[in-house]
């Protein structure tokens, strides 16, 4: 199974990544997490253009799903046709949502091109993958995921607050792929997004073996983050997300 940093800029695209995306792959599959705006120039860099198999949305903010929108164009009218429609897995108001975000009419929608499948908690398959998804803590309806194959596993946090049902998705997998969108000062809000800190201690509680910090935004130094996180107890392997950044789990 590999993992492949598309992209890991927190709330809009920064200068060096694209807004949330990650790319898995096994046995010739390819599962997109997330598609955040900017996302699929970059994801270009990495599979052609016409090659994934199948997308997780974990919630429907523009830095998670915004992408989707061009990707319907792209197999709606590429130059040989209609491509066949690919599984999405999303929040169950994603087909209404992004239809209104391309500007179209909600029928047939963007249902054309993706097999939407609405999200509840449980575990599903996509090709090789086994997929777990859990509910994370978020103003809107978000989803965290733990994809398996092989015996290894990633848990991706999407976004979230401090949350019980983080560790429990994570528990002992190889690499925790966490947000970590705050610097750790006083009196921020609650139940929105984690520090660097809160990141390294729900890997930590969580007995992850890596824990890779992600959603950056681009006005606070990645590097203060990672020194927050220095602070969480987490003894494992731990670094920031970088845009191209390729881990190979075996």
């Amino acid at each position: 199974m590999k993992l492949t940093i598309v992209g890991c800029s927190g709330s809009f695209p920064g200068p060096d990544s694209p807004s949330s995306c990650y790319l898995l792959e096994a046995e010739g599959y390819r599962l997109v997490l997330d598609f955040g705006n900017g996302a699929l120039g970059a994801l270009q860099r990495h599979i052609g253009l016409y090659d994934v198999d199948a997308i997780c949305l974990s919630h429907l903010h523009a830095d998670h799903c915004l992408d989707l929108c061009p990707y319907h164009v792209v197999r709606t009218y590429s130059p040989d046709g209609p491509l066949p429609r690919i599984p999405v897995h999303a929040p169950a108001d994603a087909p209404r949502r992004l239809a209104a975000a391309y500007g179209m009419p909600d029928e047939p929608g963007m249902e054309t091109a993706f097999d939407f499948s609405p999200l509840t908690p449980g575990t599903f398959e996509a090709g090789p993958f086994e997929v777990t998804c859990a509910r994370m803590n978020h103003p809107v309806e978000t989803f965290g995921f733990r994809v398996s194959y092989g015996g290894r596993s990633v848990a991706y946090s999407g976004d979230t607050g401090e949350s019980a049902e983080l560790v429990r998705l994570a528990a002992d997998a190889d690499l925790l792929l966490c947000e970590a969108s705050f610097l750790d000062r006083p009196d921020l809000p609650t139940d929105l997004h984690l520090t660097g800190r809160q990141a390294a201690e729900h890997a930590a509680k969580a007995g992850a073996g890596a824990l890779v910090l992600t959603h950056l935004v681009p006005w606070y130094d990645p590097a203060e983050i990672l020194r927050d996180a220095s602070r969480g107890g987490f003894g494992g392997r731990m670094e920031l997300a970088r845009s191209g950044a390729v881990y190979d789990l075996g």
